[in-house]
């Protein structure tokens, strides 16, 4: 059964913060607002939380996780970013983008993709995540909480602990969340490539 957290979205309960990056930090899987949409979330080097991760959205090997990182300076640490690219991303950052770029060695290989060698990152403008992020002190392995055969990410904590309540270790509600998923721009060929349009303007990439 998963474990409900329900944290002010403007003002988190810093207990409540401690609580779940304790839990992270101890193997938990967790579901989680951010300002796109829902996300799944475990430690960076989690194999139990991507093996269940994948398991919940029916992934493959292909599928790219996704960091989500503190700010710019924990960004850098996970993958290479050349100066035109780190202006791009800079300029778009914090907010609802997913970029795509050449891992760094602090990424753990089952992380990578198998051929590309890539992961997605991202910072997201969510206060609730944000505050998570600073006390968990390192990034969320992440995926969007899309499931198998659905066209529309949840939305919902309640509903989330309803369906999920048996895969999942815990649940942060903090209110209402972005609806849709992040825009992904993949920078691993060194031009912009939109992979999927979604809450981030794309115009800036096109």
């Amino acid at each position: 059964m998963a474990k409900y957290f329900d944290v002010h979205p403007d003002n988190p309960q810093p207990r409540a913060i401690s609580q779940i990056a304790e839990s992270i930090r101890s193997d938990a899987l967790i579901a989680y607002p951010t300002d796109s949409c829902y996300a799944l979330g475990c430690r960076l080097g989690s194999r139990d939380g991507i093996d269940r991760i994948r398991s919940i959205r029916h992934l493959d090997d292909r599928h790219h996780f996704t960091l989500v990182c503190q700010d710019f300076a924990q960004l850098g640490q996970f993958v290479r970013v050349d100066k035109d690219v780190f202006r791009a991303i800079k300029a778009s950052t914090p907010g609802s983008y997913t970029f795509i770029l050449p891992a760094t060695k602090e990424v753990p290989r089952m992380l990578q993709h198998p051929k590309k060698k890539t992961v997605g990152v991202r910072i997201p403008d969510h206060v609730v995540t944000q505050a998570l992020l600073t006390e968990l002190g390192e990034p969320l392995l992440s995926s969007t909480l899309l499931l198998p055969d659905e066209e529309e990410p949840m939305t919902q904590g309640w509903e989330i602990k309803d369906r999920l309540d048996h895969v999942l270790d815990a649940v942060v509600d903090s209110g209402d969340c972005g609806t849709e998923p992040t825009t992904v721009i993949d920078f691993s060929g060194g031009e912009a490539e939109i992979v999927r349009k979604g809450a981030g303007d794309t115009s800036r990439f096109e």
